[in-house]
């Protein structure tokens, strides 16, 4: 199977890692495209074996997918000058805020899935939200689905999710280490290394994160299993609850989401 990677930033260069990281591709099945110099070459120092030019035709020439991964502003702006090559191509856009109706309107292409990873995929931790068009195959669809198994867990939602989802699951993982740092910096403030401290910290969310999906138990259930009356525990929530953490949590995802339809408008 051959991929092209359509600008490869950050987060393509996140979803290219996590394919690699699979040992399930190599680096010869991907085509990657840039349209800086500097980044170029400094793709090529890193990716030697892999095809990496400024020609987005020539990317996608043999290419079986096509990851659309610019920024969302030159969605358009890349797309349209591909509209024939794109006819028989399967493409997959990451680009948020980009309608399947956008997509298909400024390529005419019918085998279209959008996707939303995040940047654990590139350890193939991911979380990917998928939204499949109404005119893709089951195959097509499938095809993608497996494709980015490789990523991490893949979870097909309805089109008008996607915003909310992309604040939780694509902007997420950002929020989350501002939380493992601040509890990291706690720790340290009494008396815990740096480095102990954040490995600490990093362990307890992955194992708290890992019990909460195998076991499927509401997160207050399992929040009351580590709290007794009185206790340590109970102290600390307390200060979280005084600190309007829920608030400002849940208030996090809103406005984010809402940002996120704004993209659209």
């Amino acid at each position: 199977m051959k991929i092209a990677i359509l600008g490869c930033g950050q987060m393509g260069e996140t979803m290219l890692k996590g394919f690699l990281y699979s040992k399930v591709f190599k680096s010869e099945d991907f085509t990657l495209t840039t349209k800086f110099d500097d980044h170029e070459a400094q793709l090529r120092s890193k990716y030697p074996d892999t095809m990496i030019t400024q020609d987005n035709g020539l990317a996608i020439k043999d290419a079986d997918i096509v990851i659309l991964a610019v920024n969302p502003d030159a969605a358009k702006e890349v797309l349209v000058p591909l509209k024939e090559q794109l006819k028989s191509k399967l493409l997959v856009s990451i680009c948020a805020g980009i309608t399947l109706e956008k997509l298909e309107e400024w390529t005419d292409c019918t085998r279209l899935v959008r996707a939303m990873p995040n940047i654990p995929c590139g350890i193939g931790e991911g979380t990917i939200a998928l939204v499949y068009s109404k005119k893709s195959t089951s195959e097509d669809n499938k095809v993608v689905k497996d494709l980015f198994a490789h990523l991490g867990m893949c979870i097909p939602i309805d089109e008008k999710q996607m915003n909310t989802v992309t604040a939780l699951a694509a902007s997420g993982p950002a929020f989350a280490f501002v939380i493992l740092e601040a509890l990291a910096d706690g720790a340290v403030m009494m008396g815990l290394s740096r480095q102990l401290a954040a490995k600490l910290t990093a362990q307890m969310f992955q194992g708290s994160a890992r019990l909460l999906l195998e076991t499927g138990e509401h997160p207050a259930a399992l929040k009351d299993q580590v709290t007794t009356p009185g206790g340590i525990t109970t102290a600390g929530l307390l200060e979280m609850e005084d600190g309007k953490i829920r608030s400002t949590l849940a208030k996090t995802i809103q406005k984010a989401s809402s940002r996120a339809h704004k993209l659209v408008e």
